[in-house]
């Protein structure tokens, strides 16, 4: 079982509440206002800032 992108419409960023971008490749759902990606563990996204991981000013999506 993958991701389920329709989740996309329904989950915001835990810190600012902003839209996520999902990046396929690396598994994880990124907001480009904190610079945080969320990673997704099993089909399911860890939604904890403790847990995001910092992103590069190359890594951000537009």
């Amino acid at each position: 079982m993958a991701f389920d992108k329709r989740l996309l419409d329904i989950l915001a960023c835990p810190l600012c509440k902003g839209k996520l971008k999902l990046d396929e490749e690396k598994q994880e759902l990124c907001c480009s206002f904190d610079k945080l990606a969320y990673p997704i563990r099993g089909d399911i996204p860890v939604m904890l800032p403790d847990e995001a991981r910092k992103l590069s000013l190359d890594e951000v999506l537009p």
